[in-house]
């Protein structure tokens, strides 16, 4: 008889309503993989733009949505040794395919997690890998992020933000962020060194001989963004729909433009958690749900003012 599991799962596109906790098979590792008994997932807003039918990256329904966890090795499919059965892990497996973190099990490629950070618990690690990763390697890989440098960050006390904030304070940087007035505490705390209040000032004017660019929030934010970089510059966008700008109008202002679309990196999670055990990286966990509470999780994340990361536990 097959082992069976709890999961959020949809048959159809929708409101967080379409969110359904169904009994489902329990999957088994293939070759390379590993199954992960799920302690926590985040919710994120890639989340709530798949399910509405947004963005299509999985295609039809049905399918469990969750790109990040944080759990323990319970199985161990052909050919794996990265791990043992009890390792604690985390990590975004799969990405672009359904991770299908909102589960109390999941199948993963090995390579795609790594040993969680022994300063966190799992509710932490699981709202870390996402965020951590697209930050890294948007700043990391992509921008050349050197100590020295000044970096924007636009959204910088969302889930992403707060994340990529500490990294460029990580390596160095001088950190300007923008948020509204009443998250400003909340920014220095994470490392803003120059706060910006967008609803009360123009952020071009207020930031100045920029380095690199963080945009999260895409639009008219990318081509204004672009008037606060200094010659040779970079704008990262993590906004692939709708930049609002291009690497043509980029460099022919003698800038640079690029999209980050953010990929599984166990050995990037590896270099993450050693900031964070390094007391140089944390992640702040706004709210936690039960598994079956979901569908509140996805009305909170979809205001677009949550500060910090969302979580589910089974």
């Amino acid at each position: 008889m097959a082992i069976t599991m709890r999961a959020i799962s949809q048959t159809r596109f929708g409101g967080s309503e379409v969110l359904e906790l169904v009994e489902r098979e329990r999957p088994v590792p293939g070759p390379g993989e590993v199954l992960v008994e799920v302690a926590a997932a985040s919710v994120n807003p890639l989340d709530w733009k798949i399910r509405s039918g947004q963005n299509h990256m999985y295609g039809e329904p049905p399918f469990v949505l969750g790109v990040d966890v944080s759990g323990t090795v319970v199985e161990l499919g052909p050919g794996v040794d990265r791990f043992a059965v009890g390792d604690e892990v985390f990590g975004m497996p799969r990405m672009p395919e359904p991770g299908q973190a909102y589960a109390e099990y999941l199948t993963a490629p090995a390579d795609n997690l790594a040993r969680r950070p022994a300063s966190l618990d799992h509710v932490q690690a699981s709202a870390l890998a996402s965020s951590a990763l697209t930050s890294w390697q948007a700043l990391v890989h992509i921008a050349g992020l050197t100590a020295g440098q000044r970096v924007l960050v636009h959204a910088a006390a969302g889930g992403v933000g707060h994340l990529a904030v500490q990294i460029a304070k990580a390596h160095g940087a001088h950190v300007l962020g923008t948020a509204r007035a009443d998250k400003h505490g909340f920014l220095r705390g994470v490392g803003v060194d120059e706060p910006i209040d967008y609803t009360a000032v123009d952020f071009v004017e207020s930031a100045k001989d920029i380095d690199i660019v963080l945009d999260l929030i895409g639009g008219e934010y990318g081509a204004r963004s672009l008037d606060t970089l200094r010659p040779g510059g970079v704008l990262v966008s993590a906004y692939l729909a709708d930049p609002g700008t291009s690497t043509e109008e980029a460099e022919a202002r003698g800038l640079r433009f690029a999209v980050v679309g953010v990929a599984p990196s166990g050995a990037d999670l590896e270099r993450i958690a050693a900031l964070v055990d390094e007391g140089r990286l944390a992640v702040h966990v706004a709210s936690v749900f039960p598994l079956e509470e979901a569908a509140k999780a996805h009305d909170l994340v979809e205001t677009g003012r949550v500060t910090g990361k969302v979580v589910l536990t089974p």
